[in-house]
């Protein structure tokens, strides 16, 4: 292990604000200044989302919040590099007692992992044993689609629900037809420009998006989602900038996930839907609905924007269990 500073480098603590403030609870001023450094890193070199940050600053707290009190100290740049197996040990194994979700330990470890990874490249603040340990095992989920007539009954009553306004029944439509007829995250949908849907949306037959990473993909619009999309940008009340967000609230501010995640789960439950039916499920089900109508999977890895084939292969798994139950139910000697 080695504590190295940058040359000609004044460790400066960094002013309140600069990042989430539960990152400073528990790091002395060198340390809260490398931490903004990241910080900076994650936002203009990464370019990582606003809430990939925000869990990320989460993650790190809760690991920073550990080991001072396993140490009983403050931490600073030297406690931070000298923390051996054990101690990161102990961390995990404090999050096992929590009965935190495995799934969550394992992004957390990662981010932790990227901080200490940022620290060694950027200023040469090597810590060993962070690489030595082990990530948990986390059970391997498949994702958790609507059924076709799920999402469609789901998209029907979005836009039927008497007691909010007209405007934003088509506001929030026209957002779930981009999650299921387009496949978008909702972060994509809702960190659309007025500008990227054209000056005249109902005409709109490819959209550029902005995914994870900086990634920019096209996805094809189809008719039904223009005709959403234009129905909602005539109903605004509220000015659309061209530069400006195309999703508003209700004061005209870009909209956030809140609302629209608030309104799936108010739809679910009076629709009986299961508990998996959320945003991001709409998602998984525009991949599985593709598969299942022939679409090839290199297809529908570009549609998604993701970077890995190995990720949007999860959905053949899916739709082969899919076939199982059809399989099991439908044939006369499947049960024999």
């Amino acid at each position: 292990m080695h504590l190295a500073a940058s040359a000609g480098s004044v460790i400066m603590p960094p002013a309140m604000g600069e990042y989430p403030p539960e990152l400073a609870r528990a790091a002395a001023p060198d340390l809260r200044a490398r931490i903004a450094d990241w910080w900076a890193w994650l936002a203009h070199e990464r370019r990582a989302a606003a809430a990939t940050r925000r869990a990320y600053a989460h993650d790190l707290a809760d690991f920073l919040d550990f080991q001072r009190d396993h140490l009983g100290r403050e931490l600073d740049l030297a406690a931070l590099v000298g923390l051996d197996l054990n101690d990161l040990r102990a961390w995990l194994a404090h999050r096992h007692r929590r009965r935190l979700d495995p799934a969550s330990t394992a992004r957390a470890l990662a981010a932790v992992r990227g901080f200490f990874r940022f620290l060694d490249r950027r200023f040469g603040l090597h810590n060993p044993a962070i690489t030595a340990l082990r990530t948990p095992r986390v059970p391997q989920r498949l994702p958790r689609p609507l059924a076709v007539e799920q999402a469609l009954t789901l998209a029907r009553e979005m836009k039927e629900e008497p007691d909010l306004p007209a405007w934003v029944l088509r506001r929030d439509y026209a957002v779930l037809l981009l999650l299921y007829g387009c496949g978008l995250r909702i972060g994509e949908a809702l960190g659309l420009n007025r500008r990227d849907v054209g000056a005249d949306p109902a005409r709109l037959r490819v959209l550029r998006v902005c995914g994870k990473g900086g990634r920019v993909r096209e996805v094809p619009v189809l008719a039904q989602v223009a005709q959403a999309l234009a129905a909602y940008v005539a109903a605004c009340p509220h000015a659309l900038a061209p530069e400006g967000p195309l999703f508003v609230g209700v004061r005209g501010r870009r909209l956030r996930p809140d609302p629209i995640r608030r309104r799936i789960r108010r739809l679910r439950r009076a629709l009986g839907l299961p508990e998996s039916a959320t945003p991001h499920a709409l998602r998984h089900s525009f991949a599985t609905h593709l598969l299942a109508a022939g679409a090839d999977l290199r297809t529908i890895q570009e549609l998604l924007g993701h970077a890995s084939l190995a990720t949007t292969q999860r959905y053949t798994a899916v739709e082969t269990e899919r076939l199982l139950r059809d399989y099991a139910r439908a044939h006369p000697r499947a049960r024999a």
